[in-house]
């Protein structure tokens, strides 16, 4: 067992320092970044070493691997920036008490909402308009995990993504009828995570790597996927101070993120519970590169969550400065 976790620690490092080029503005999908979850949203995304149940899908698969219920499911919906629209499902079965592992899947799709088309031409513009385009996008994922010992968990999921950018009309001088392109590309990418509870109280640290994958070629255009890498550590600090705050929680996660697309970050996330039912959370965003935080328009995040007879609604709010804000919702239900 020593050896297989040594192992799979090496794997990880390699990876990280064999393809985390910095590519800033030059990846696709972007999508793929974006935290639907509204529990997350409102930590902040430190969601590294939360175990969510199926959601960890999103963040860390290897957090599901100890779903103490037999059926979990999520639904989310994310308001995101410019009127887009993240649509979020999971789904996770622990067969047996988890004893052959936990497989879950995901399903995320993207509405970007309606654009004007347009077409070069030969006028003072230069342009002119064609049709109303919807592009969209959507990724689906199949994931298992399973807890290696006490201590030590590992988690994976394979993703099919489909691009819809919609068509484009080129004005064709040869022939009568003008050329219709329609752009629309596919691309497999993978995710892998790890977690280990130290031992000590709750404290416990994860790793996890998001959209590996070769290039995706749209035309004659070649892009990657957004790469992400998180180192994260966490605890309910008031396992320090049990006898006195009694069964109250104040859940603490800081993840280290690396992009191929974006400034390194880090993230710290909050959540309290005064009692079962009810989660108040916070978060905050800032950046390793202190060149970089003028460009940033993440800031504090918010959220709740109220829970009963196995059933959750939270809400997250994220403002985004000059994209005003963000609302994340979500429901879920175990058994």
């Amino acid at each position: 067992m020593k050896r297989l976790i040594v192992t799979i620690l090496t794997l990880c490092m390699v990876v990280q320092f064999g393809f985390t080029q910095d590519k800033l503005g030059q990846s696709g999908a972007q999508f793929l970044s974006v935290a639907s979850d509204a529990w997350g949203g409102g930590m902040a995304e430190a969601m590294t070493v939360i175990e969510m149940n199926s959601a960890s899908l999103m963040f860390n698969p290897a957090g599901m691997a100890r779903m103490d219920v037999t059926v979990d499911v999520m639904a989310s919906q994310n308001r995101w920036i410019a009127d887009i629209t993240h649509n979020l499902f999971t789904a996770a079965i622990s067969p047996m008490d988890g004893k052959y592992g936990v497989i879950g899947a995901s399903l995320m799709s993207v509405d970007y909402g309606e654009m004007q088309g347009t077409m070069v031409w030969d006028n003072d513009r230069g342009y002119i308009d064609t049709e109303i385009i919807t592009p969209s996008a959507y990724a689906v994922g199949f994931g298992y995990a399973k807890a290696l010992s006490d201590k030590f968990s590992v988690g994976g999921q394979i993703k099919y993504i489909g691009l819809d950018y919609a068509r484009s009309v080129y004005p064709n001088e040869d022939e009568e009828a003008d050329t219709v392109k329609s752009h629309i590309a596919f691309a497999n990418a993978f995710d892998f995570g790890t977690l280990f509870r130290t031992g000590w109280h709750s404290l416990a640290f994860g790793m996890s790597m998001r959209n590996f994958s070769d290039q995706v070629k749209i035309e004659e255009e070649s892009f990657q996927l957004p790469l992400t890498f998180s180192l994260g550590i966490g605890m309910d600090v008031f396992d320090l101070f049990r006898d006195r705050m009694g069964n109250q929680k104040l859940q603490v996660g800081v993840d280290a993120l690396h992009y191929r697309s974006h400034p390194e970050q880090i993230k710290i996330g909050f959540e309290y519970r005064p009692v079962d039912m009810l989660a108040l959370r916070s978060g905050f965003y800032t950046s390793a590169d202190e060149n970089t935080d003028s460009f940033d328009e993440n800031d504090l995040t918010f959220g709740v969550g109220i829970q009963q007879f196995g059933l959750v609604f939270d809400y997250a709010y994220t403002p985004k400065g000059v994209w005003n804000e963000v609302h994340r919702v979500s429901a879920r239900f175990s058994f």
